[in-house]
């Protein structure tokens, strides 16, 4: 079915691209500018976006064996995520059930059970306390009552989604809207995590508008992807997730071949986007690749930060090793030159009140479809919040 939907998505582009049309928004949407700045807005995003839904926090590739933890910082929240000894994926909050301190320091690893560094409590990978340092002396509790608080996570096509609430009552299946299915086609399950690194960034929204923009692509990015051939691009939503492809690369050469024919490279292709803070892009730099971002807000409004993940199909030969260090380098300096300064500047022009508002046109209606969802999510409360990834297309 998911592959069907693939090809629905190919022809529909292809229609496009022998019109000479795209697929335009019913009108020009406008955003309030202080939505990029004002803190009672960023911290309401902060509570019921990031702290509500499912996020997506790591690759299967960074954890691929039993014992494979990453312990990492989301929106002011501590999280462990680990692959125990069965293989399954587990998420806890990253503090001991003693004083509360971390178990582990940020960053990847793999260990057989969790020791808090402070008073040596020991977990083991399913989260239950199995030893307490000189029992006898502590006093007696139940053990079976401390063990570490676990957060809702799932894993699918290959990436692993958690939710900051461990009492969320958003449906995985229902946030995720089929999309799932459809990123499955990449089969992330077996690729491989080549590099990451972290960038500053604007404010999240800002960060995450470039994403869903073909438009600014053939100007701000004229040299660096000098061979884009046009501004135009298709949008396709499920749910509150979003696909952004060209409507012409590729249509030529697959329109002139039977569709069982027509290869994942070409109907994956495009800026894959999953809400509220991914993006997805396909590259050939040392053999197939993508590049998953991960956004997340930062402290103030002002300021975001984007963990780069480069993945890559098949382990690469010492030659494409060398091509894709050079593509990953581009691509830095692509978001962190470009697009990320150009979004500061727009920060900084923004809070100065240069503008009481901001454009996307008929041809960035994925811009306006973000922002809808945004408003939408801060302003459902916790009741409200499963129905509309139940109710909206």
């Amino acid at each position: 079915m998911s592959k069907a939907e693939l090809i629905a998505v190919a022809k529909d582009r292809l229609e496009h691209y022998r019109a000479g049309t795209m697929a335009l928004g019913d009108d020009v949407f406008r955003v309030p500018a202080s939505d990029y700045f004002d803190e009672d807005r960023f911290r309401l995003e902060v509570e019921r976006i990031f702290h509500r839904l499912p996020l997506l926090l790591a690759p299967s590739a960074e954890l691929p064996n039993p014992g494979d933890y990453k312990a990492m910082t989301v929106c002011g929240t501590p999280v462990l995520l680990v692959r125990d000894t069965a293989g399954e994926l587990r998420g806890y909050y990253n503090s001991c059930s003693h004083r509360g301190t971390w178990l582990t320091a940020e960053g990847t690893g793999n260990v057989s059970r969790l020791a808090c560094p402070y008073h040596g409590w020991t977990y083991d990978l399913q989260g239950n306390l199995t030893a307490i340092v000189s029992e006898g002396n502590f006093g007696d509790i139940d053990k079976s009552q401390y063990g570490l608080v676990s957060l809702p996570v799932t894993e699918r096509a290959g990436l692993i989604w958690c939710t900051l609430n461990p009492d969320s009552n958003v449906d995985f299946d229902a946030f995720l809207s089929g999309y799932d299915d459809l990123l499955a086609n990449f089969g992330f399950e077996s690729w491989h995590l080549f590099e990451s690194r972290t960038l500053r960034g604007p404010n999240w929204k800002i960060a995450y508008d470039g994403y869903l923009d073909f438009y600014h692509v053939p100007v701000l990015h004229r040299t660096t992807f000098p061979n884009i051939p046009s501004n135009k691009g298709n949008y396709y939503a499920w749910g509150p997730h979003q696909r952004l492809v060209f409507p012409d690369v590729g249509l030529d050469e697959a329109a002139a071949t039977p569709e069982a024919q027509w290869s994942n490279e070409f109907l994956l292709d495009g800026v894959w986007t999953v809400f509220p803070h991914i993006s997805i892009a396909s590259f050939d730099g040392g053999g197939r690749g993508v590049m998953l971002s991960q956004l997340f807000p930062g402290a103030t409004p002002g300021e975001s930060f984007t963990t780069q993940y480069y993945l890559m199909e098949n382990q690469p030969t010492d030659e494409q090793r060398e091509k894709a260090h050079e593509q990953f380098a581009l691509l830095k300096y692509v978001v962190e030159t470009e697009d990320y300064e150009t979004g500061l500047r727009q920060q900084r022009a923004l809070e100065s009140g240069a503008r009481d508002h901001v454009l996307f046109g008929r041809n960035e209606s994925g811009g306006g479809c973000f922002h809808s969802w945004v408003k939408d999510i801060i302003e459902a409360d916790d009741q409200q919040l499963p129905g509309l990834f139940q109710t909206r297309p």
